[in-house]
């Protein structure tokens, strides 16, 4: 059975046929209608349940979706809805009724620990929808998007402005598994995750963290960011986005990347803070398409989960 819990547990070479897959699949559905089934309909009978204890918009769509194109079927439950830890009910129990009612699961949730127990329990596989841990979905379809323009992101330069939070995580992780080069720019309080740059390291992953936006944009293929504040962020939030006031990805930081850099951004996005209007809404910004490949990005994984089952 195989989970997709985070970039660095997956062999590259399986994460380079999920992301060919995925482009295969995108390719093949020539513009058909949304909720037409694929030709080969490879999951037919087969139910995805999305659990959800944060809230989504790309992730929900895209994962069911993804699996009505599939060929399957899906349910959907968000936190109110849950019962554990209510009137008795263990994570146990509650896996045990996940796998009775379904073929597959999608957990969006807060606590990573709470997605590694689900998968030492649950009969079925499971899928990373996001943690504050990681966000895998998204830098995996981030790969099929920068390969669709700029074609492959090996020996390519990836420049990271913001915060070194979930999605910075699985960013490092993507480098090490499809040999790219990283920099980080990052206030000195807010890093990445530093059990993932030892890994990084000990893969000898291509990356290095600084803290100046422009040092990382050099000559960079892309710039990517992230919201400076989260979804859960708390304490002092006027204090943090002082200090990413100079982190900002505006026109002139885009200047110092090369001339044909793209732009992305996970969304949602806070136009005036981490990024500027112009940049999101101009010429070198790929976030729509890199929001359409959540997608086809989801159809990969859920295909890889399943058939490893």
């Amino acid at each position: 059975m195989k989970h997709f819990l985070d970039l660095s547990l997956i062999d590259k070479k399986e994460l380079r046929q999920i992301v060919e897959n995925s482009k295969t699949r995108k390719k093949n559905r020539n513009n058909k209608g949304k909720v037409l089934v694929d030709k080969d309909n490879p999951l037919a009978g087969k139910m995805l349940l999305m659990v959800f204890e944060k809230p989504s918009t790309r992730t929900r769509l895209s994962f069911d979706l993804a699996m009505r194109q599939l060929g399957g079927q899906t349910i959907v439950i968000n936190s109110e809805n849950l019962h554990v830890g209510i009137g008795g009910e263990t994570i146990e129990d509650t896996a045990r009724i996940f796998s009775v009612f379904s073929d597959i699961i999608m957990l969006r949730t807060f606590e990573h620990s709470t997605l590694l127990k689900f998968s030492e329990l649950l009969s079925v596989p499971i899928i990373n929808g996001l943690t504050n841990d990681s966000h895998p979905c998204q830098i995996l379809s981030d790969v099929m998007t920068f390969e669709e323009i700029k074609g492959s992101i090996q020996g390519k330069k990836i420049a990271w402005v913001g915060d070194g939070n979930n999605v910075t995580n699985s960013l490092m992780e993507a480098a090490a598994q499809f040999d790219f080069e990283l920099k980080i720019a990052c206030p000195k309080d807010y890093m990445p995750s530093k059990k993932v740059i030892a890994w990084a390291k000990k893969k000898k992953a291509d990356i290095e963290i600084l803290h100046d936006a422009k040092d990382a944009a050099d000559n960079a293929d892309c710039i990517m960011t992230d919201k400076w504040i989260s979804m859960g962020d708390k304490g002092n939030l006027s204090k943090k986005r002082k200090a990413f006031k100079s982190f900002q990805v505006n026109k002139k930081l885009m200047k110092v990347a090369k001339k044909d850099a793209i732009f992305m951004h996970d969304l949602p996005a806070q136009r005036g803070e981490e990024v500027s209007a112009e940049v999101i809404d101009g010429k070198q910004s790929v976030v729509w398409q890199q929001a359409e490949n959540r997608l086809h990005c989801q159809k990969g994984i859920i295909e890889w989960c399943l058939k490893g089952k």
